[in-house]
């Protein structure tokens, strides 16, 4: 498209459109690299970082050998997939947001595939073509830049979250075995800091905590089901995403106003209405579900170990609690990119339910909450934990004579 000369009294908005096909044209191929190179920048905040301190590194290492060997005797799993040694990792913000993009890759890029149809276009669209064409111009627009968005959207949610992520599992997400438990030093140390705790305990702790939610989520069923989970709310929100290209596509059909196209954005609710599916709400009811029960169990074995091991760990336990049910905004994007709810009433809807399970038997019963994919609680059972244990009581039957 060639830039209008002067007194040319072609559009503007159509030229601007032009030069914006152009550019999403020649950086779709790269757009995963864009969002890596997002995500790094906003995680380091655009400054250098240096290596972890070998120091810190190696007393890691030590409290993790520690706080393993709780563990394992607190859950009664392997803190690593079959049982083999795991290495604990510390690592920069920068270097911590770049592996959790490309652990996700895969579900963030079911979101929106890069093959996905294009919206649909009026036939004849020409990137050079006067003002008769904005239409088709949109239309192009809408299809092209969703998956370059999704990237650039996911770039910047885990840059934002490398600044809050103390280890692997800021959110209960399943990673590739790689026998590498991932732990952010520099977020550690704030969080002492900010709550006025031992920095040697707290990285006890939270080593406990992490090693705790890698045992439960290293669990092959476990591992699989929030795959499975996360795999389906993908399809369902990218079934949603292509709905709304191809309304946005047909909206615009014939529109050459600005002033009308900006109309049809002022009624959001109209616009949106019908593309949210069932199968998105019941796929994240499902995966907040489980979610925050891995959560709220990764907690408790870490209460048990710090009372154990530790002189301040009522505080530690406080400070944790409080710091999850005020979740910062990078926690909170994660969990809406991944489709999961994760506000304070949901922190709580955990902890209530391991709480019931425990009052009407005993803290050994919750090992029975990993045993099986049978075993996994359903939305319903984390509301009403009872529930959940007349279900897993129930003697199993052996064949269809039983």
């Amino acid at each position: 498209m060639t830039t209008p000369e002067p007194g040319d009294r072609g559009n503007p908005f159509q030229f601007l459109m032009g030069d914006l096909m152009k550019m999403i044209g020649g950086a779709a191929g790269a757009s995963w690299d864009t969002a890596r190179a997002f995500g790094l920048q906003v995680a380091t905040d655009g400054q250098a970082e240096g290596n972890v301190d070998p120091v810190m590194r190696i007393r890691i290492e030590e409290l993790c050998r520690v706080a393993e060997l709780h563990v394992a005797e607190a859950t009664g799993l392997p803190v690593a997939p079959a049982g083999h040694r795991l290495s604990c990792l510390p690592v920069s913000r920068g270097d911590w947001a770049l592996r959790a993009l490309d652990a996700w890759r895969p579900v963030i890029e079911a979101m929106n595939p890069p093959g996905a149809p294009a919206a649909a276009t009026p036939p004849g669209t020409d990137l050079e073509a006067g003002g008769d064409e904005l239409a088709g111009l949109m239309g192009m627009w809408a299809g092209a830049i969703g998956p370059m968005f999704s990237a650039l959207q996911a770039g910047s949610v885990v840059g934002h979250l490398a600044h809050r992520a103390v280890g692997q599992y800021v959110l209960p997400l399943p990673w590739p075995a790689t026998g590498e438990l991932l732990l952010v030093p520099s977020n550690i140390e704030q969080f002492a800091t900010d709550w006025s705790l031992p920095t040697e305990e707290a990285l006890l702790w939270l080593c406990a905590r992490e090693l705790a939610a890698n045992a439960v989520i290293g669990r092959p069923h476990v591992h699989a089901r929030l795959t499975e989970l996360l795999t389906q709310l993908a399809g369902a929100a990218a079934a949603t995403q292509q709905g709304l290209m191809e309304r946005l596509a047909g909206s615009l059909g014939g529109v050459t106003d600005p002033e009308a196209i900006g109309g049809l954005f002022s009624d959001p609710d109209a616009f949106l209405s019908d593309l949210l599916l069932p199968d998105v709400r019941r796929h994240s009811d499902q995966l907040t579900a489980l979610a925050v029960v891995i959560d709220a169990y990764a907690d408790r074995i870490a209460e048990q170990v710090g009372a154990s091991l530790t002189g301040s760990h009522a505080q530690l336990a406080e400070a944790w609690y409080r710091r999850r049910i005020e979740r910062g905004k990078g926690e909170e994007a994660a969990a809406a990119l991944f489709g999961m709810d994760v506000d304070a009433a949901q922190v709580d809807r955990g902890r209530a339910f391991l709480a019931g399970v425990v009052e009407r038997s005993d803290e050994s019963e919750l090992t029975r909450l990993w045993a099986s994919p049978a075993n996994l609680p359903t939305p319903a059972e984390v509301d009403a934990p009872g529930l959940w244990l007349e279900r897993i009581r129930l003697p199993e039957l052996d064949g269809p004579d039983a």
